[in-house]
């Protein structure tokens, strides 16, 4: 098992790609809390994983709140005893483009997607140096490296902090045995991509940009985040690890 005697928190955890990590962890042999709005759903997706002999926990957790996190990560330790691995997966998508953009839904944007990985990273790091090290997976997007005149600014800009937050808190804390690193998923089948899929034309316009001929499954980026969470990765930091099929090769 490849992440046994870890205890790991996913942001965002009730569904789509956080789901599948959490479900993926815990197949690994990690205790895993996840924190969500969602609350049936993470409670739907917590007693799913604790049924096939997992082990977790599910938490309300609003990631634009300090106090929030304060008290999610207190209830992790308080459970489980210590905290080794953090991902920041919680965000939202946004359609509206430039001209046409609020400041309210800027600031929506930004609060749940980078702020909220400020805020884990900030309430995890204690905990972390307290365990002698860990590892914060960033879930940024392959929109953090590259603009796309079909995705909101606030998207792109969201991602983008993601992405050199990351690469800062790796240099700062590296030398605490605490590892950050980013991943970029391409188009991945989600609830939050639902509209997308809902529409055949927008379908096929995406797929048709990837190389390898399909969007993403959840387990695609799963797989992804499992290793840089494991003591395999234990050399990386500071890095992006793009999951797009060959979107950004081109």
């Amino acid at each position: 098992m490849r992440l046994e005697n870890k205890v790991a928190f996913v942001s965002g955890g009730a569904r789509g790609m956080g789901a599948a990590e959490a479900k993926m962890f815990a197949r690994e042999g990690a205790k895993v809390v996840i924190g969500d709005v969602l609350d049936d759903v993470g409670r739907q997706t917590e007693a799913e994983i604790n049924e096939l002999g997992g082990e977790c926990l599910y938490v309300h957790l609003d990631v634009s709140s300090e106090e929030s996190w304060t008290s999610a990560i207190a209830e992790t330790v308080s459970r489980f005893g210590k905290l080794d691995i953090l991902v920041n997966n919680a965000g939202v998508v946004s359609r509206v483009m430039l001209e046409d953009l609020s400041v309210a839904e800027w600031d929506r944007v930004m609060n749940i997607n980078a702020k909220g990985v400020f805020l884990g990273t900030k309430a995890a790091i204690p905990e972390m140096r307290k365990a002698g090290g860990g590892s914060i997976i960033n879930i940024s997007s392959i929109s953090g490296i590259a603009g796309q005149s079909y995705v909101a600014a606030a998207y792109n800009a969201s991602k983008g902090a993601v992405r050199i937050f990351t690469k800062s808190a790796a240099i700062q804390y590296a030398s605490e045995g605490i590892r950050v690193n980013s991943v970029h998923p391409g188009p991945i089948d989600t609830p939050m991509t639902a509209v997308r899929q809902g529409d055949a034309e927008a379908q096929a316009e995406s797929i048709a940009r990837i190389p390898i001929g399909r969007t993403g499954i959840p387990d695609d980026v799963a797989y992804g985040v499992l290793y840089l969470a494991s003591d395999e990765s234990s050399f990386v930091t500071g890095s992006e690890l793009v999951i797009d099929g060959g979107y950004l090769a081109q």
